[in-house]
């Protein structure tokens, strides 16, 4: 039996230990986060905390607040579900395919242009590399002349237009966000909000902010991290509330 072979068989022999048809077995599209702990290395040697004990879920369609102030571990858990670090203990399930997060340039290789960046990506996550460069080149508003640039020579708000393009572009199931949501001139942050909002309101979001009226209206629950702790509401008036307090 070839591998691909074995991995297809594995859904049918758990089926028959439940003694259901394989048919009736449906993936857990979810993000799951599950007793997350974080411990960074101080320089004495020591550890400290950041997050302690941290689990929720998220499914298609919904979007979750993380709200603490700064220093509460809301960008840590950021990278954490990106990948981008690892826990210390904990489990974190991705049933749902997701995006680095949004406006993050941290990956683009400066010798390269933008346009060798976007077709890299693209390759790398499988996606049509025509289709994808067109989209980016239609969104960012950067023009092939500086797409062709070396990206080492792009200023921090290119980047941002870049990364943030690109991060749409793929076809994720749950968008990470960290802080920045909008980007560029007034004109382009309604291009970005209608894209998120409008286009992409079926899929999971998870954002790290500090805007409460941002939190009542797109939000549908909140995490509320306060020293390395948090708890999960579905009363956003409550959860705001809270982290008014902080």
């Amino acid at each position: 039996m070839t591998t691909g072979q074995a991995i297809q068989a594995q859904p049918d022999a758990a089926a028959e230990s439940l003694g259901v048809a394989a048919q009736d077995i449906v993936p857990h599209r979810t993000i799951d986060v599950v007793d997350l702990v974080k411990d960074f290395l101080t320089e004495d040697g020591g550890t400290k905390r950041v997050l302690d004990g941290i689990s929720f879920s998220v499914g298609m369609g919904e979007r979750i607040a993380l709200l603490g102030r700064n220093g509460a571990g809301k960008s840590t858990l950021i990278r954490l579900l990106s990948g981008l670090q690892r826990p210390t203990s904990g489990r974190i399930h991705r049933g749902l395919r997701m995006s680095w997060p949004l406006a993050f340039g941290g990956g683009f290789e400066g010798e390269l242009t933008g346009s060798d960046n976007i077709r890299f990506i693209a390759r790398l996550y499988n996606a049509p590399i025509r289709e994808t460069y067109d989209y980016v080149e239609d969104f960012t508003e950067l023009g092939r002349d500086r797409l062709d640039l070396q990206m080492k020579y792009y200023s921090s708000g290119m980047r941002m237009r870049l990364a943030f393009a690109l991060s749409l572009a793929i076809q994720f199931e749950c968008l990470l966000i960290d802080e920045v949501i909008l980007v560029g001139d007034q004109r382009f942050q309604q291009k970005c909000h209608d894209e998120i909002f409008q286009n992409r309101k079926n899929c999971a979001m998870i954002v790290a902010i500090h805007g409460v009226d941002f939190v009542k209206e797109y939000c549908a629950k909140a995490l509320v991290l306060r020293n390395g702790r948090g708890r999960v509401f579905e009363d956003l008036e409550l959860a705001c509330a809270i982290y008014a307090t902080l």
